[in-house]
């Protein structure tokens, strides 16, 4: 399986790791002609701003919203679920619009206000042990969105589809089931969003 990973600006180094950890090719994405070269794509942790302009500048935003739309599995990793969510509590930026959420940048606080907790994810055995490094979080969800966990009555894990956003960084740690239900999703046969799904 080819992993790519949006290698604009953040940790996509670690993820890239985790998914060779898992005996599978990871790939960086820049180019949207890298997009056709992947089975699935991981928007990583950094600057969400930054991540956006960068993808404006490369020209991949259409192109993402395109390969997402026709069922590429995707997992966004903090900045990367600011990225991927269709709109923001705290000003503007370029946004990707294919996940149907509003999400609240920094909400846990600043960087020294970071922190770790076992989350109870839906569909996982055990906790998942996560970081929070100036996190995001949910405050509203569409319809098709399942929420997989919560920090204090708020979305910090969702999947819509073929599309999975959390608000930590697993990348950070062992734990790899969610590398690994990205991997699932690859595996699996694509369906592309419903006609008038976001």
């Amino acid at each position: 399986m080819r992993i790519g990973v949006l290698a604009l600006q953040g940790d996509f180094r670690e993820h890239r790791h985790a998914v060779e950890a898992l005996g599978h090719v990871s790939l960086e994405v820049r180019l949207p002609a890298d997009l056709d070269l992947v089975d699935a794509l991981v928007i990583p942790g950094g600057e969400s701003t930054t991540i956006a302009k960068l993808a404006v500048m490369y020209g991949i935003v259409e192109p993402l919203q395109k390969h997402i739309r026709s069922g590429l599995p995707v997992l966004g990793t903090c900045a990367g679920m600011i990225f991927l969510a269709s709109g923001l509590v705290d000003g503007a930026q370029p946004q990707l619009g294919v996940l149907d959420a509003i999400v609240e940048r920094n909400a846990f606080g600043r960087q020294n206000e970071s922190f770790e907790a076992d989350l109870d994810i839906a569909g996982f055995d055990d906790p998942l042990r996560a970081v929070f490094i100036r996190a995001p979080r949910i405050t509203d969800v569409g319809p098709e969105v399942e929420v997989l966990a919560e920090v204090d009555g708020r979305p910090v894990a969702v999947r819509q589809g073929n599309i999975l956003a959390i608000a930590f960084h697993p990348e950070l740690t062992d734990d790899r089931r969610f590398h690994e239900m990205l991997i699932d999703m690859a595996g699996a046969d694509r369906e592309p969003l419903a006609e008038g799904q976001i």
